[in-house]
């Protein structure tokens, strides 16, 4: 359930003797800032009706290509009104978004410095880079590198299978690396078989229509992902949304699916599924599995897990939140998954029963109408799964696991620490930090980059009006040096611009607590020596 004060949740884990403690925070918009920020929107909308206005009577120009006038009885392609935030709002602050970079995506990444003179309606490049530590990109496990393992047998599979396959799976699509890759993933998830598809969002969108259709019910996570609301529409069942992370809002929606059926015939349901993310990418928060794996049980509903942010990045062997709360992977009728973060390549996967892999081989569209996988990138993730496996022969799959566990609870306790509303859960990867006002979204990302931060701000609407915030994505190749310098200049920009808003006391939790050491075998011992990160 969704705390506003935040809350410690015990939860009993599996193959532990004692509950866990779990600490989740979604700290209450404080009033006056919700009251600004409204006022601040409000102006905005004003402001950009006058210049529509201005506009239209041809005295502001717009630098951009135009629809001509459309001939009588033809209907326009979209409303011009339905452009009015672009135009308006995100425009004038676009150089925030979209920057372009040149360099691969590590712990310190290069931007191309651009300029605008029309505010915002074109770029161009000065031809400099901009040096920044990157807290932007989802490369969890720092596997994102230009040389090393990875990279050279990369290089390999290139020479050996060219770049493209041209080619469904089946037709002529189907490489011997693409069966090694399925057979890999299937025992890293600890599941009879697995299916892997080029693009991680269509894995989602494509795949769901083929489990459940018309007559269905779909249980969605109010906070669920944009692949998992396409493919829920597109499959024509009846959908119905939960509370985030709200236990009881899911088993009361469960009871009465049961007890009521479908709301026209009352007759009951085809199926039922669950449909939830592991970590959710804008809240940072992590499902609470055993309470949704308990329900599903209860009710004899079907259970869909998208682990597209916590595949790789949460629990000890770095097996996503099925590992995280030691719960058995068989309990989860579709695991789904991308290789596009923690694996830093491409493409996403399905795993589950060999029944299940087999019956959606013959019928997924991603399967039997996108190109196939190029080998290159499913070399990337074999490479990068062999590590973290440990069938290298190493440990390094574990060291940069525990390491990014670390990292994680030592920058949120820091932000914690310096005032600032931050959401989500203790172990999260995904760190946001609330700006709310539009000004300020703008003026906190530029000057990150000046300072030599490269970080995402997000706003409506991919968050509530009133909910923009920026969002650090931590890595285990940042070392606590990196981590430190990102938090002096959080530090000083959070006084500049007056963001640091929290009012509650700061959280108990520490990288150095004992339930953390006792999962992670290579966590950093002391402070001092988190500069060998990966």
């Amino acid at each position: 359930m969704r705390s506003w004060d935040g809350e410690i949740v015990y939860m009993m884990v599996e193959n532990e003797n004692q509950p866990r403690e779990v600490f989740e925070l979604f700290e209450e918009t404080p009033l006056y800032i919700a009251v600004f920020t409204y006022v601040g929107y409000g102006i905005l909308f004003l402001f950009g009706s006058f210049r529509d206005l201005l506009r239209r009577w041809h005295v502001e120009k717009v630098p951009v290509a135009s629809l001509e006038h459309l001939k009588e009885g033809w209907v326009p392609l979209f409303q011009s009104f339905e452009n009015f935030f672009n135009r308006n709002m995100y425009r004038n602050i676009r150089d925030c978004w979209n920057r372009p970079i040149c360099s691969s995506p590590s712990a310190e990444i290069d931007l191309m410095e651009r300029v605008t003179n029309d505010h915002g309606w074109t770029f161009s490049f000065t031809g400099k880079k901009l040096h920044a530590i990157n807290m932007g990109s989802y490369n969890y496990l720092g596997f994102a590198e230009k040389d090393g393992t990875c990279a050279d047998q990369a290089e390999e599979a290139t020479r050996s299978y060219s770049l493209g396959v041209c080619g469904f799976r089946h037709e002529l699509g189907s490489l011997d690396i693409h069966q090694k890759l399925e057979a890999l993933t299937a025992q890293f998830l600890g599941v009879e078989s697995a299916l892997v598809f080029g693009m991680g969002f269509a894995t989602n969108s494509m795949n769901m229509p083929v489990f459940v259709g018309k007559g269905c019910l779909i249980l969605s996570d109010e906070l669920n992902h944009a692949s998992l609301v396409l493919g829920a529409r597109l499959s024509g069942s009846v959908i119905r949304v939960f509370k985030h992370n709200d236990m009881v809002d899911l088993e009361t929606k469960l009871r009465d699916a049961l007890l009521y059926g479908h709301p026209r015939t009352r007759r009951p349901w085809k199926k039922i599924m669950i449909v939830v993310e592991g970590v959710y990418s804008m809240e940072g928060s992590i499902v609470r599995l055993p309470d949704v794996i308990r329900l599903k049980k209860k009710y004899k509903a079907y259970l869909y897990l998208d682990e597209a942010h916590s595949i790789g990045a949460l629990g000890a062997h770095g097996r996503g939140v099925v590992d995280y709360w030691d719960c058995d992977p068989r309990d989860v009728d579709i695991l789904m998954g991308t290789f596009t973060k923690s694996f830093a390549s491409a493409g996403g996967y399905i795993g589950g029963k060999k029944k299940i892999i087999d019956y959606l081989r013959t019928r997924s569209h991603s399967a039997c109408y996108a190109t196939s996988m190029p080998a290159v990138v499913a070399q990337q993730i074999i490479s990068s799964m062999t590590i973290l496996v440990g069938l290298d022969g190493t440990n390094e799959g574990e060291r940069r696991v525990a390491q990014l566990a670390w990292n994680c609870r030592y920058f949120r306790r820091r932000l914690h620490e310096l005032g600032f509303i931050i959401y989500g859960n203790m172990d999260s990867p995904v760190v946001p930090l609330l700006l709310y006002c539009p000004g300020k979204v703008a003026a906190f990302s530029r000057r990150c980059v000046q300072l030599g931060l490269a970080t995402v701000v997000v706003g409506f609407p991919a968050t509530p009006l009133i909910e923009a915030r920026a969002r650090f994505c931590l890595s285990a190749s940042h070392t606590k040096t990196q981590l430190d310098e990102a938090l002096e200049i959080i530090n000083t920009i959070g006084d500049e611009i007056l963001v640091k808003y929290s009012r509650l006391p700061v959280p108990t939790f520490t990288e150095n607590d004992p339930d953390l050491r006792s999962r992670y075998r290579f966590l950093p011992v002391e402070h001092e020596k988190t500069d060998d990160a990966i």
